[in-house]
């Protein structure tokens, strides 16, 4: 598994000539790495004096981090066992033509799931922007830096999905698919941009 590599091995396998991992594995990466920062803020604002007034809400924030931080850590290796399945169906055998009708079947329905998986890291990536929003605005001010860092690192990974979504649904026939696909990644990718332009107002440094 992906996320079982160093963090040397990870980046070495993505720079040689692999497939995978890449920009979708990339982005439930960055979106994991956005949720431990939102996590680390909050954990460094409960119990702390001065923030018993949002202890409880703190607590919160870092309960939820912690469940979008496990999900997108499985979306690194989901990402690419999702691509491995279009590759794999493209070397399905078509000499009949009932060979080839199993292979175009099993083509669509892999690159709809490689399209279906960035989809959700683009939605738990804005969300997580949401959580940070809360930690910039109510949480410990010495760890502005660390929240703006994650609500970036969430932004990064939202438009990064949202372009594997797009690059996906461009092999897709299905339009009913591909036209509500198209229509939710264009709606997450323009909730991300006014979410960074209205958050990062928030760090004061």
């Amino acid at each position: 598994m992906l996320t079982d590599l160093t963090i040397r091995e990870f980046l070495k396998k993505t720079a040689s000539g692999d497939p995978v991992p890449g920009g979708g594995s990339s982005a439930a990466l960055n979106a994991a790495l956005a949720a431990a920062l939102t996590e680390m803020v909050a954990n460094l604002t409960t119990g702390r004096k001065g923030f018993e007034a949002v202890d409880a809400e703190m607590r919160s924030v870092a309960e939820e981090a912690v469940g979008f931080r496990s999900k997108l850590t499985a979306d690194v290796d989901r990402d690419a066992d999702a691509y491995a399945r279009v590759l794999a169906a493209f070397k399905l055998p078509k000499a009949t033509d009932a060979e080839k009708a199993e292979r175009t079947r099993a083509v669509q329905q892999a690159f709809k799931q490689a399209a279906l998986v960035p989809l959700g890291v683009a939605r738990d990536a804005v969300a997580i922007m949401d959580l940070g929003r809360t930690v910039l605005s109510k949480g410990n001010p010495n760890a502005a830096s660390d929240g703006a860092a994650g609500v970036l690192a969430a932004r990064m990974a939202a438009r990064t999905a949202v372009y594997n979504v797009r690059i996906n649904l461009g092999s897709i026939r299905d339009e009913a698919f591909t036209t509500e696909l198209h229509r939710e990644a264009d709606r997450l990718e323009a909730e991300a941009e006014a979410n960074e332009k209205e958050i990062l107002k928030l760090v004061k440094i």
